[in-house]
């Protein structure tokens, strides 16, 4: 498998900053891309430790990058705000979801989706409001937000309830931002003896009214479910057997005339003593796969895949890191003038996997698909 890409940006985490990552790029009106993730601060790296968005820009399709910022502080009640997406609304602003963690009463931790706005490309931002769910835990992958064509806005988030296998549910807006609602369908595991479920999943609209949402799994691969009709109804959900997968998130995007799907294969190293110690070789390597028909050939629903098919799936698919002495997790991706940015958790060596962050730039001219 070919290794594609080259780094551009490395945060690494230090003494009051033990991680960095779970972030999300974005063009701003100027040209500059900025990229926004989650900083946390103190000496505790955990989930619900105290963490803020901070934010940095490169003026030259990411070849470099400026100094680090804070783009949005938490609150005084919060926990921490972690798990940036950020999408261009259609009057023009800026938006920005993400996750907010917070102890109450009686609920305990809490875990909400957050959506906010900026009319000044990040400066300021309006109040936050909640995401049309009930107080609850609640998991929205950083980078998850789509915006279809037809201007909805879905965000998938997995929800967590207290004794029961997670669930995935789809908050959408259909007034650019200013009010949110569930979409009535419900995922749910496919296992009942299961107490994990499904995941941090994702969404992508391969054409108008059709869309394909998949999640993380204890099952070995990313399963999937698809609509045909614009979200009314879905089929029922079932492995993706091109994506095997620990339980790990994927994120697909669309990058010029490609789309990639950015994910971490079950590796063949699993048999190791230390596959099962956190930080290890579980989330390596982490492999772009390239589908050059609106993912498409991603489907492989409605039964097995063919050998020449999972041949042609394995010929498009490059390396973007492959150490086992590290572990890398928690994509995002944008295209930009010659190629595409994928950002990610990079253990950098270490026993832990969520600490340091990696960008890697990618051209096109990489993933070019070669005429046999």
């Amino acid at each position: 498998m070919k290794k594609i890409g080259k780094q551009v940006l490395f945060l690494e985490t230090g003494k009051e900053n033990p991680r960095n990552g779970e972030g999300a790029f974005i063009r701003l009106k100027n040209g500059d891309i900025l990229y926004a993730y989650t900083s946390y601060i103190g000496g505790d790296w955990a989930d619900e430790a105290p963490a803020q968005i901070c934010a940095c820009i490169s003026s030259d399709e990411g070849e470099h990058w400026g100094e680090r910022f804070l783009l949005l502080d938490k609150d005084a009640d919060a926990r921490n705000y972690m798990s940036v997406s950020l999408l261009r609304m259609a009057n023009g602003d800026l938006g920005m979801i993400f996750l907010r963690k917070a102890i109450t009463q009686p609920d305990g931790l809490v875990c909400m989706p957050m959506f906010t706005r900026s009319a000044d490309e990040g400066k300021s931002w309006s109040r936050p409001i909640v995401m049309g769910v009930d107080t609850g835990y609640y998991c929205g992958i950083n980078d998850g937000v789509a915006v279809q064509k037809n201007g909805r806005i879905l965000m998938p988030m997995s929800s967590h309830p207290k004794g029961s296998a997670a669930s995935v549910i789809i908050a959408y807006s259909e007034d650019d931002g200013k009010s949110w609602d569930v979409l009535g369908h419900e995922f749910k595991t496919p296992f009942t003896e299961n107490k994990v479920g499904l995941e941090e999943p994702g969404l992508y609209e391969i054409e108008d009214g059709k869309l394909w949402m998949w999640c993380r799994t204890l099952y070995g691969h990313q399963y999937e479910s698809r609509s045909a009709d614009n979200g009314a109804t879905w089929t029922p959900v079932e492995p993706n057997l091109y994506f095997s997968s620990p339980n790990s998130p994927m994120r697909v995007k669309k990058v010029g005339d490609h789309t990639v799907a950015i994910f971490n294969p079950l590796p063949c190293l699993c048999t190791r003593e230390d596959y099962t110690k956190r930080g290890s070789i579980r989330r390596t390597p982490l492999v772009c796969a390239v589908s050059d028909d609106s993912a498409r050939s991603f489907d492989c629903s409605g039964g097995c895949i063919s050998g020449k098919r999972m041949i042609e799936f394995s010929r498009r698919a490059f390396l973007l890191e492959d150490d086992p002495a590290s572990t890398y997790c928690y994509p995002s991706v944008m295209e930009v003038a010659d190629g595409f940015l994928v950002a990610y958790y990079h253990s950098n060596g270490g026993d832990y996997t969520l600490n340091c962050l990696k960008i890697t730039k990618v051209f096109f001219e990489e993933i070019a698909k070669q005429n046999n």
